[in-house]
């Protein structure tokens, strides 16, 4: 027996967009033999679609989505596994409906709802607690939605009820190396009761969200049959053969494509958080201020390789301070990538804002001024957006976001901010990885020591700990929650530790004002870290 899964990119709220992304994907499952088809979690609706949960009208037409698809799929001999909200009275369910010739004839109702990090199900959702096993072709399947494979209890109810296989609808988010993650707790949880698993992952970004796709097919020892495309849409099919026993079945081996490198996989999900925020938001193009630095540099390569040359703009925005070097690598790379290049001295509006100021301003200059520059480049960029309608890429790193290396109004102004959630060491990594496949970035961008180049002679370590220190730090206290402590008992100077934990506390208010931008690690500034901006707690 064929069983099937659209790993497919839905858009939120676009009900008609999504039912037809799930009726193609039906006919071209139907197509291929299938017999059952499995669709992500809250597939009709998109994911996650927050607090437009509580508005009835969304409810409403999530539900005349519903019967749209059971129409369009009535001629089909398949049973359709559809997620979506469901309304029961007082409740909201996350649910997955069971459609076949036109009919629910079953719905499902996760019982799992996480609510950590990234994840507010217990916001919306009320818990289910019923299993669902089908019959098709003398097999009993049972279903699951994402968190409940996480976990033993929903997989233990449903094969007790006499599942042989499940099938679970996931709207599994990536981070780095997500899905070994994944394999590993479906083998805790699933294989060891002696069932395969099917999971069918959504693909695409939404807002800081990316969703690698990767759906898969587990056998029951655990080994991995087959495996869909990371970043992009695909019908993945799964044969199922009966094994020994009577109550034993097995995927037959299929297309497993290997689980791409580290670099890669960061570097597919920023490319495809850039496009689909871009598409589905309905931007013409991006702008971004190239400045000769790394990080602005991976940023317009990502952006090109999202929405190809024609929709990318870069500018340069010399200063007093700007050393010709950048200018000469920052011509370079725009070249060899064919992006439209602009230049725009600002040491005319610069002395124009020192000029008004200067009676105000008494003494030495510092990094009052270094602000403005960054300041009057954000007005150029802004200026540019306003009058084109493109979207204003920012190039600030998660290094820099931790700890305030940055200004606000300045070089954080934009709308979108693309590696918002990489370290500094990863942007080498990923610039080299970059030019491994196509050289664009000039070396001596990747090579050079970093500098904001606001005032003569600058250089990023002037003011903070080489970066990979600085980011060994900002990994263990931001994303896995370590203390001063802990940090400094792992060899690193405990006197850093605490200056670095200190600019990230101080930071906060920083954060709070910047744009939103691409989740790829366990733990972004964004959704997923939520402290208070006043707090007099200190480790």
């Amino acid at each position: 027996m064929r069983l099937a899964a659209a790993q497919i990119n839905p858009v939120v709220g676009d009900f008609d967009g999504n039912a037809q992304r799930i009726i193609a994907s039906a006919q071209q499952a139907a197509a291929t033999g299938a017999r059952v088809l499995v669709t992500p979690e809250l597939s009709l609706v998109g994911y996650p679609p927050e607090d437009l949960l509580f508005r009835s009208a969304f409810l409403e037409g999530s539900q005349r989505s519903l019967h749209a698809v059971c129409a369009e799929t009535r001629s089909l001999d398949l049973h359709l596994l559809v997620g979506h909200p469901a309304v029961e009275g007082a409740a909201c369910y996350n649910a997955a409906s069971l459609l076949h010739r036109g009919r629910v004839v079953a719905v499902y109702r996760k019982h799992e709802l996480p609510n950590y990090r990234v994840f507010d199900d217990g916001r919306y959702f009320a818990r289910g607690s019923e299993p669902l096993v089908f019959e098709v072709d003398g097999v009993r399947l049972g279903v699951l939605v994402c968190e409940d494979y996480w976990f033993p209890d929903a997989p233990l109810r449903t094969v007790s009820r006499g599942a042989q296989v499940l099938l679970a609808l996931n709207a599994s988010p990536y981070e780095s190396d997500k899905q070994h993650r994944r394999l590993d707790v479906a083998r805790a949880n699933v294989s060891k009761l002696g069932v395969p698993l099917l999971a069918a992952n959504l693909v695409g970004g939404q807002d800081e969200l990316v969703f690698d796709g990767l759906s898969f097919a587990l056998n029951a020892d655990g080994g991995l049959a087959a495996q869909a495309p990371a970043f992009e849409e695909a019908l993945f099919v799964a044969e199922l053969a009966a094994g020994e026993g009577a109550a034993a079945c097995a995927f037959v081996a299929g297309p497993a494509l290997p689980a791409p490198s580290i670099e890669e996989q960061l570097y597919g999900a920023l490319v495809l958080g850039v496009r689909d925020y871009v598409e589905k938001n309905g931007f013409p193009g991006v702008l971004l201020g190239l400045s000769g630095g790394v990080d602005s540099a991976l940023t317009l390569a990502i952006a090109v390789d999202a929405l190809g040359a024609r929709r990318v703009r870069a500018v340069m925005m010399p200063s007093p301070y700007t050393a010709d070097i950048s200018i000469a690598d920052s011509r370079e790379m725009a070249a060899r990538l064919g992006v439209r290049y602009d230049e725009i001295p600002i040491a005319g509006c610069f002395d124009a804002f020192l000029e008004a100021l200067d009676p105000y301003l008494p003494g030495p200059a510092d990094t009052t001024q270094e602000n403005i520059q960054a300041r009057v480049r954000a007005v150029l960029l802004m200026a540019l957006s306003n009058r084109t309608g493109s979207l204003v890429l920012t190039t600030g790193n998660k290094s820099e976001m931790a700890v305030g290396y940055s200004t606000l109004y300045g070089d954080m102004a934009g709308g979108f901010a693309v590696i918002k959630d990489v370290v500094k060491t990863m942007v080498w990594r990923l610039s080299k990885w970059r030019n491994v496949r196509g050289e664009v970035i000039p070396e001596r961008i990747i090579t050079r020591a970093p500098s904001a180049e606001l005032r003569p002679g600058q250089l990023d370590q002037d003011s903070l700990p080489p970066y990979d220190v600085l980011d060994a730090i900002v990994a263990q206290y931001v994303e896995f929650d370590r203390s001063v402590e802990e940090i400094a008992a792992a060899g690193i100077d405990e006197a850093t530790v605490r200056r670095v934990t200190r600019l990230i506390r101080a930071a906060e208010y920083k954060r709070r004002q910047a744009p939103l931008g691409i989740r790829v690690t366990h733990r972004a500034f964004g959704r997923d870290w939520r402290y208070p901006v006043t707090s007099r707690f200190r480790d």
